[in-house]
């Protein structure tokens, strides 16, 4: 789940004709999603750490004990991962207690409801993170 979220298991937004954007509304909607979401992250590292725990053997053959230790190493990177979407949901609730949320942080436009809904802690709107992903591709050559 690290970096894909899924809001999916919500119903879509439906403005009201006429709303303004980033209502009270929008707000409410996109909070309630992105704290689930961090609640069901939250829960996934206690089940690993307990499962880890439980699963804590020792293996006599060096084979064998490899293999676990990749394992535990990917699930580790994993969490890692969950770790920091879960510190990324947080700011992105922090953005909406101080009404910037939905707002692109790169040149202030509207980022849209669809394309919150898709990814709820985005901060650029489709344009600026195309731009950035070009970039990105630039300068990896």
């Amino acid at each position: 789940m690290a970096e894909e979220l899924n809001p999916k298991q919500f119903a879509p937004y439906v403005p009201k004709k006429g709303e303004k954007y980033m209502s009270d509304r929008q707000k409410a909607h996109f909070r309630s999603i992105l704290e689930n979401l961090k609640a069901e992250l939250m829960q996934d590292i206690e089940r690993t750490v307990h499962t880890m725990q439980d699963e804590a053997t020792v293996f006599a053959d060096p084979n064998d004990r490899a293999s676990q230790e990749t394992d535990i190493a990917i699930e580790l990177r994993n969490r890692d991962r969950e770790r920091k979407l879960i510190k990324k949901i947080e700011d992105t609730i922090g953005l909406i207690d101080s009404g910037d949320y939905g707002y692109c942080s790169g040149c202030g436009d509207e980022i849209g409801l669809k394309r919150l809904e898709a990814r709820p802690t985005a901060s650029l709107c489709v344009n600026c993170k195309t731009l950035e992903e070009v970039r990105e591709k630039q300068f990896a050559k």
